[in-house]
């Protein structure tokens, strides 16, 4: 499988993994195990088509030297068993002749990596695993890594990369006539249009995704598209209409982290209607069913949102305290807007020094990270910070009463409400 969406990284491969030696002592867990990963992965390179293939007794010998090294950390948790496993998948390769073995163990370490925001590691072992296993993989795995790779890649705000990577997984999967992968490839794309800012183009694209998943009656897409037009409606200022497509994402899902992922979104819409009581069921709804990870996150800065929106100090500071909690976790879209979030609130109980501060840390990471929708928000509050009716940008629709215009949404309320109630 030729792609430019793996390109091998110059210098020492796997070298991501050796940087947490910084800072830790040498016996420290973390850095025993980065340095496994480092020779579970040196190992899995003996299988290299651009490489001489190893004579037995070479491959015999790194074989037992990295199943000793891993077996050493057996008592260090998931991640130990994660590299056993890699050193297993690499020997039944080698001895089938079959580097398509090696699929299961690296996707599975590569999700685990990307679950705890070791985002360049998870990287890392999707590239050895495209790289390793080049045309011999099925078509399957390589759809599957390309489409993980494009999103590890958006994660880390890499938007050319990851536009590579769905684009390849796109290719691959037509050429294998896998059509719901394909449409998996533009979902992938439709949030890089998104994240980048272009929102009437990421409109006209998620549109389209969910008519051809409507059509081929892939759930799981159109689900996605749901989700994704909700959001981009919401962002667009087309509120009302974005909050059906929130729901029935919702109902569409079948996992349960991507039924609160739609959840908390709107439990945000919602908030932005003055709908404060319905978006902390929505939010708490969230935060009871995890407790930690990227949907609990992200819960809990809208919580502290909505402290700040009812002028509750106490309950914004609470918040505040559980955010920080998991700001070393937060991806750069989550750290970004909780700057920004805090930035309003402390404007909300009028101390305009400190909020000028934390929106100006909330404009230098969306920045950083190319996430220009989000910049360019967080410069127009910041320029009428001072100016109480311009801050009215960042305050739900209606402060008094919540605003129901339609049908439409005043059943996603009454759906929700009995949702929260069992």
């Amino acid at each position: 499988m030729k792609s430019e969406a793996q390109p091998r990284p110059m210098g020492l491969p796997h070298a991501v993994f050796l940087q947490r030696v910084a800072g830790e002592p040498a016996t420290s867990p973390q850095v025993r195990l980065g340095q496994g990963a480092f020779l579970a992965l040196r190992f899995v390179d003996l299988l290299a088509p651009d490489r001489e293939p190893p004579t037995p007794d070479v491959f015999r010998y790194q074989c037992a030297a990295t199943e000793r090294y891993c077996s050493e950390l057996s008592g260090e948790g998931t991640e130990a068993a994660h590299l056993s496993g890699i050193v297993r998948a690499t020997g039944e390769a080698e001895r089938l002749g079959d580097t398509r073995a090696l699929a299961p163990a690296l996707h599975a370490y590569a999700l685990y990596l990307e679950q705890e925001a070791q985002l360049e590691e998870a990287q890392d072992v999707l590239q050895t695993l495209l790289h390793v296993g080049g045309d011999r993989l099925a078509a399957t795995d390589a759809t599957a890594a390309l489409l993980r790779l494009g999103r590890v890649r958006r994660l880390q705000t890499d938007f050319d990369g990851a536009e590579r990577a769905y684009a390849d997984a796109g290719r691959v999967a037509a050429e294998a006539g896998d059509y719901q992968s394909v449409l998996l490839s533009r979902v992938g794309r439709c949030n890089v249009i998104f994240f980048e800012g272009n929102l009437p183009e990421a409109e006209r694209a998620w549109r389209g995704v969910l008519a051809d998943a409507r059509a081929g009656t892939y759930r799981n897409v159109a689900a996605q598209a749901e989700h994704g037009l909700g959001n981009v409606l919401y962002r667009r200022g087309q509120i009302h209409d974005g909050a059906p497509h929130l729901w029935r994402a919702y109902e569409l899902y079948e996992e349960e982290s991507n039924k609160l992922r739609a959840l908390n979104d709107l439990g945000v819409l919602l908030l932005a209607l003055g709908d404060a009581d319905g978006a902390e069921r929505a939010l708490n709804h969230v935060v009871a069913r995890d407790r930690k990870g990227e949907n609990a996150a992200n819960a809990l800065v809208e919580l502290m949102h909505c402290m700040s929106y009812r002028r509750d100090r106490l309950g914004f500071e609470r918040w505040r305290g559980r955010c920080e909690e998991q700001m070393a976790e937060m991806p750069a879209n989550s750290r970004a807007d909780y700057r920004l979030k805090v930035g309003i609130g402390l404007a909300r109980f009028g101390n305009f020094r400190k909020a000028e501060a934390e929106l100006q840390s909330a404009l230098e990471i969306a920045s950083a990270h190319g996430l220009h929708e989000l910049a360019f928000r967080v410069e127009r509050i910041s320029n009428g910070l001072r100016d109480w009716e311009s801050l009215a940008e960042c305050e739900p629709v209606a402060a008094a009463e919540p605003v129901l215009r339609t049908e439409a949404l005043r059943e996603v309320r009454a759906s929700l409400a009995s949702l929260v109630e069992v």
